[in-house]
């Protein structure tokens, strides 16, 4: 049975909105700008991360996002990302933009629990806030990984908005990546 991990990153209050600041975020731009020398161990831990999963888990937005900046990537990270199986959860797209894509296009929560099924391993969801919080509400997910960046944003898109009720988590790992950022991890409760 596969196990969905949450993987992202996000600032001391929760924003994760426009971090490389392509989206016209005023405050966009935040993952270099408060990343700084720490992105290499940040890397690293990705890479590994990368290393470890069966496949990939987004949103139609998420997807496009991911298309346009890694197929033509280069090295172990981007080889690995662009070559492992990829589920993309939309019911507008026809075509995913990242390779090794299918599109998941019916009631998404049935699609993903049977993907659960079908998955032996760990299923990475990258971005897809909205898909994220759809996870959450219908206790889909099992893990969350937030790396935390030493800046506070105020305002912007945070990414839990709009849930309707508390869910319980337990940490199951923490540590400090190079001078300032944080790398928690937290089990749902209510997953298996």
């Amino acid at each position: 049975m596969g196990t969905i991990i949450i993987s992202t990153n996000v600032s001391l209050d929760g924003v994760v909105q426009d971090p490389d600041g392509q989206e016209g975020f005023a405050r966009g731009g935040w993952f270099n700008q408060s990343g700084g020398a720490d992105l290499e161990p940040w890397a690293k831990v990705f890479t590994d991360e990368a290393d470890e999963i069966d496949a990939v888990l987004l949103g139609r937005r998420s997807d496009a996002w991911f298309a346009e900046r890694w197929v033509s990537r280069e090295g172990a990270w981007a080889d690995r990302l662009n070559a492992l199986p990829k589920y993309v959860v939309s019911s507008t797209l026809a075509q995913p933009g990242w390779s090794h894509a299918t599109v998941l296009d019916h009631d998404p929560a049935a699609a993903i629990a049977a993907l659960k099924q079908t998955v032996d391993g760990d299923i990475l969801v990258y971005g897809s806030y909205q898909l994220v919080r759809t996870l959450v509400a219908r206790n889909l997910a099992d893990e969350l990984r937030l790396v935390l960046f030493p800046v506070v944003l105020g305002t912007g898109l945070r990414l839990f908005d709009g849930m309707a009720d508390s869910k319980p988590l337990r940490r199951i790992g923490l540590r400090q990546l190079g001078d300032g950022l944080v790398h928690c991890t937290y089990a749902f409760a209510s997953a298996s």
